[in-house]
C-alpha cells in the first residue's frame, strides 16, 4: 500500500507509534481506531498499514519495545550487597517509570487486550524484569539483610508500589524525584524487614 504523498518512512513510522501510545494511554486502546491514529499523525487511515499490520501488532509492538528498553536500561550487579542491589532497582525503577509513563501505564493496563500469543511474549519479557528484583531478594533473604517468607511475592508487591507513582506524581508537586525516590527506598526498606 502506498504512503500518502509527502510522507516519509522513517518519520511518519515512529510519528504512528508515538500517536498510538500516546492516545492508548490517555483513552485505552479499546477506545482508540486506527482513524484516530492516522488523524492524529496527519495521514489517511489506509496509510497506518504500511507501518504496522493492525492495531493488536502496534500495541503489542510497543508493549514489547517499551519492556526491551527497560531491559537494556536495567542491569543488575550481583557482586554487591542485596540492600545496594535493591536500592539502585528502586531508584531506577522510579526514575524510569516516570521518564516512560505513557509506556509502563499501557505495559500494566493493556496487557488484557493483547492475543495469548503476544500476551506470552510481553510475559516472558516481564518476568525477566521481575526474576532479577525476585534474585536481589532472594539473596537478601539469604544473607539475613532481609527478612521475607516470600521474595517472588514481595518482588511483585514491590513493582506494583514502586509503579504506582506514574499515577499520581506531577513533576510540580510537593515532592522532588529526588525525595520521591528517598520516601520509596524507605518504604521499600520496610517492606523487605531491613529497617
Amino acid at each position: 500500500m502506498a504512503r500518502t504523498q509527502g510522507s516519509r518512512a522513517e518519520i511518519t513510522g515512529p510519528l504512528v507509534r508515538d500517536a498510538a501510545l500516546r492516545l492508548f494511554a490517555r483513552h485505552g486502546y479499546a477506545a482508540v481506531s486506527m482513524r484516530q491514529i492516522a488523524a492524529a499523525v496527519g495521514v489517511q487511515a489506509g496509510a497506518l498499514y504500511a507501518y504496522t499490520p493492525d492495531k493488536q501488532a502496534l500495541l503489542a509492538d510497543l508493549l514489547r519495545e517499551h519492556m526491551e528498553l527497560l531491559l537494556a536500561a536495567w542491569s543488575d550487579t550481583p557482586a554487591e550487597p542485596p540492600l545496594v542491589r535493591l536500592e539502585r532497582f528502586v531508584r531506577f525503577h522510579i526514575a524510569y517509570s516516570l521518564d516512560h509513563s505513557d509506556s509502563v501505564f499501557l505495559s500494566y493496563m493493556e496487557l488484557r487486550n493483547l492475543s495469548s500469543e503476544n500476551r506470552a511474549l510481553i510475559g516472558s519479557l516481564r518476568r525477566r524484569y521481575e526474576d532479577d528484583l525476585t534474585g536481589i531478594l532472594q539473596a537478601g533473604a539469604a544473607s539475613g539483610a532481609m527478612r521475607l517468607a516470600d521474595p517472588r511475592l514481595a518482588a511483585m508487591a514491590l513493582i506494583a508500589m514502586l509503579t504506582g507513582v506514574i499515577n499520581w506524581f506531577r513533576e510540580d508537586g510537593r515532592l522532588d524525584r529526588a525525595a520521591l525516590a528517598d520516601h520509596y527506598w524507605a518504604l521499600a526498606r520496610g517492606a523487605v524487614g531491613a529497617g
